[in-house]
């Protein structure tokens, strides 16, 4: 009767489990829909502020000098590591940081053994991670999720853009998940500052491509270039920021799918269990009733 009493109270913990399991899955799948919608509205305007940013940076001259397009050698490089500030996401967290290191130690080998690599975290998980290895770690800031908007990213996006002006950092990455969808989000690392020209096409233009930068400007390219940059430098910020956002919350709500899949099925291990168990315990009994009686005659 003990190994009965021990298999229900497995089973309780286990239902209860469940109901958390489950209540946490709901919780990440509203929090996905809503973010979802943002990053989807956001993207088709970045992109086309990407292609407006490279057509006229086609059509300016060699000898202009745009400060956050300086492509410095990279001897001093800072990583922008993009966690979540809460676990259960399943390897959500592990994986970026994981990429980020492999970035530092590989992509930036030499800048890593002359120690002139450090990472920013944004986010607990990843703050806490590398702070508890002893990787140098140029600064956190684990608020900016509370109140994830464009208004509150400006001023953040503003402080690595000082420091790369100011020459502190030659380089800086953002290392972060992408978001794909709902069971997916793919690892991505990419470049903040400088910002990069437009790749050249291998293949042969369109006449609607050749004609791409023939536009007429005012005031003129380099003062729209101006005001271009800082704003897409922005853009982007936010919309890695929401991307790995969004990819948080599918992480977490896939992870509570599985957990609440997996106490369902053993509950069902449990319960059948319990049912042989006890069944064994009758049949037991009724042998020692058939027994003594047998005994009595």
């Amino acid at each position: 009767m003990a190994a009965l009493k021990e298999i229900r109270t497995r089973i309780a913990s286990v239902k209860s489990t469940r109901q958390i399991t489950q209540a946490m899955k709901m919780v990440a799948a509203a929090k996905l829909r809503k973010s979802q919608g943002k990053i989807i509205s956001l993207r088709p305007y970045a992109n086309k502020m990407s292609e407006v940013m490279a057509s006229i940076r086609k059509g300016l001259e060699n000898d202009v000098e745009i400060p956050l397009m300086e492509d410095r050698p990279p001897e001093k490089v800072l990583i922008i590591l993009v966690t979540s500030n809460r676990g259960l996401c399943g390897a959500f967290n592990a994986n970026a940081i994981n990429q980020a290191l492999q970035v530092a130690t590989t992509g930036y080998a030499e800048q890593w053994k002359k120690k002139q690599v450090s990472f920013f975290a944004i986010g607990k998980r990843g703050a806490d991670f590398l702070a508890s290895k002893g990787y140098p770690l140029a600064g956190t800031n684990n608020e900016i999720f509370d109140k994830l908007t464009f208004a509150n990213v400006t001023e953040l996006e503003e402080s690595f853009v000082q420091m790369f002006l100011s020459k502190k950092y030659d380089r800086i990455d953002f290392v972060y998940n992408r978001f794909k969808n709902a069971a997916v989000h793919l690892l991505t690392h990419e470049t903040f500052l400088p910002v990069s020209e437009p790749e050249e096409k291998e293949e042969t233009p369109s006449p609607k491509e050749k004609n791409v930068a023939d536009y007429i400007f005012e005031p003129d390219k380099d003062s729209l270039l101006g005001e271009l940059v800082p704003k897409s430098l922005r853009i982007q910020f936010f919309k890695v920021l929401l991307d790995s956002f969004t990819a948080e919350h599918g992480a977490r709500m896939t992870a509570m799918h599985q957990a609440t899949d997996n106490a369902n099925e053993m509950i069902r291990e449990l319960t059948l269990h319990y049912n042989k168990a006890r069944q064994a315990a009758i049949t037991r009994e009724i042998l020692d009733i058939v027994g003594g009686a047998e005994a009595l005659k």
